[in-house]
């Protein structure tokens, strides 16, 4: 998207930043945020300057000595007021979310209250930062370990969960001591305004959490200032190992979650019509917006596969599509024009590819809205792994139906692919579930479930080029990844006893 003059813009509706506690104003090459829905830009946001970037770590890196200092206990009293107010204000931050992304309202309420839980989970950081210590360890020695800050560290966002990804990284950060750069998605940046701002309202100190809006030059800045000691990334593939190797290059801890390509298996014994309304969700939820939406559906023996076809080809003729914002529309429109054209020439490419088009999304046309960017659902079915519609991350509503002759093939279809986020699996024998769970080269794994998504005391992450680093987002991995460990070993010797220097390896023995 192309940054327009300023000069042409009402520069009363550009979107800022959020450094050090205050709104900061900015009209530094300002694009357009656009209502998915309409076509309308209804605001624009302010690329970020080098210098503006470099004044947020500076916020963060005077406000972290302060923050590292604050009691645990302390910290997780401005983290329970931010939860009521992120509560009393959900609507408000609902109705942003569906208008700058184009998702549903009770999809944007799902996402909101998922990063909710997250923060409710680093209300617990007390708890959660315990250390461990061992008494007599050696003749009058004592050990113990405790997890310490690490100082300014960043997050880099994606457009398709703008208040819950962000909520994935800045609470856990910021209850373990230290302190915050986001740089959110400039296609939909109002929400984590907005969150910024009730933030700093629960009593948070000026400092600890800032907002930057921009575009590369942002990123290479949080990627290459030392004052930033750790990066947190949700995006594509390309970018996560552009962000990890650029990163850890610079001395950063990394975690960067890339794209993904989510199989789920039909069995011939499983219940399909709860598989296929599974299927509708995980695949059409979002407009296909989701790095954990099902793309392909794995349909064991041609009968399972005819009937899933069959039924879902049904079940897509009653599929709404319309304007997230209005009455109970199932499905909305995808984040950009340009998105929306690169999805359907997806589309397009598995037709010449060969696969075969059963239910063909291209023409649908929504009354009142004829600029919006809307695509109506796809189903493919015989896609073969040759194909790229099989291959690459469409990320938009295009289902893909891919036939195996066994639970093994299905399963070698999977761990041959180059991503290994999410899968699942729907069938009544618990003993494939239970080898398909086990076996499965995939980070997250559902059984009858075909999102699984961790809930906040868990932690959420995939393997092969799906993340690159070694710690999952939230949960657990958060504590580990946001502090270093410290090990202390003391001794007191007794009074008046003078010691003799010893010179071999200090044991037990």
């Amino acid at each position: 998207m192309n940054a327009r003059p300023a000069e042409n813009i009402d520069t009363a509706n550009i979107v800022g930043h959020f450094i050090n506690g205050a709104d900061i104003a900015d009209a530094n090459r300002p694009i357009p945020v656009t209502n998915p829905a309409t076509g309308e830009v209804t605001r624009h946001v302010a690329m970020a300057k080098k210098t503006t970037v470099e004044n947020a770590i500076a916020a963060a890196e005077a406000a972290f000595p302060a923050w590292r200092n604050t009691p645990p206990a302390k910290r997780a009293k401005v983290l329970f007021r931010f939860k009521q107010l992120l509560e009393e204000r959900a609507d408000d931050i609902v109705e942003l979310l569906t208008n700058e992304h184009g998702k549903v309202l009770d999809d944007a309420m799902g996402e909101f209250l998922r990063g909710v839980e997250v923060v409710d989970y680093a209300c617990g950081i007390a708890e959660l930062l315990k250390g461990e210590h061992t008494k007599n360890v050696g003749p009058g020695i004592d050990s113990w370990s405790e997890f310490q800050p690490l100082g300014v560290v960043a997050g880099i966002t994606p457009f398709n969960f703008p208040a819950m990804v962000p909520m994935w990284m800045f609470p856990m950060a910021i209850a373990c001591g230290n302190t915050f750069v986001l740089k959110p998605s400039e296609k939909d940046p109002s929400a984590p305004m907005l969150i910024a701002r009730l933030f700093k309202e629960a009593g948070l100190p000026d400092g600890v959490y800032n907002v930057v809006n921009g575009d590369k030059e942002a990123v290479d800045t949080l990627l290459h200032d030392p004052r930033v000691q750790a990066v947190s990334f949700v995006g594509s593939t390309p970018i996560a190992e552009y962000i990890y190797a650029t990163g850890t290059s610079n001395g950063k801890r990394v975690q960067a979650l890339g794209g993904a390509k989510n199989h789920a298996v039909i069995m011939p014994d499983a219940d399909i019509d709860n598989a296929v309304n599974a299927l509708m969700g995980a695949a059409f939820g979002s407009c296909g917006e989701r790095c954990m939406a099902i793309s392909v559906a794995v349909c064991v023996g041609d009968d399972t596969a005819d009937t899933v076809v069959s039924r879902l080809q049904a079940e897509l003729q009653d599929l709404k599509v319309g304007n997230g914002a209005e009455g109970n529309n199932d499905m909305g429109p995808l984040i950009t024009r340009e998105h929306r054209d690169k999805v359907q020439g997806y589309v397009d490419l598995g037709v010449e590819e060969g696969a075969e088009l059963v239910v063909d999304g291209r023409s649908l046309r929504v009354k009142d809205h004829a600029d919006g960017f809307f695509l109506g659902a796809c189903l493919f079915d015989r896609v073969t792994p040759d194909m790229r519609i099989y291959q690459e991350e469409i990320f938009g509503p295009v289902l893909c139906v891919v036939r195996a002759e066994s639970q093994e093939h299905a399963m070698q279809l999977i761990d041959d692919h180059e991503y290994g986020n999410g899968t699942c699996i729907f069938t009544r024998d618990g003993e494939a579930a239970r080898f398909f769970a086990d076996n499965i080269k995939v980070g997250m794994v559902g059984i009858n479930v075909p999102l699984p998504v961790p809930v906040a005391t868990h932690s959420f992450g995939g393997w092969k080029r799906s993340l690159f680093g070694d710690l999952y987002a939230y949960g657990p991995d958060a504590v580990r990844f946001y502090t270093r460990r410290k090990t202390i070993t003391q001794r007191w010797p007794s009074g008046g006893v003078r010691e003799k220097a010893q010179f071999a390896f200090p044991s037990n023995q």
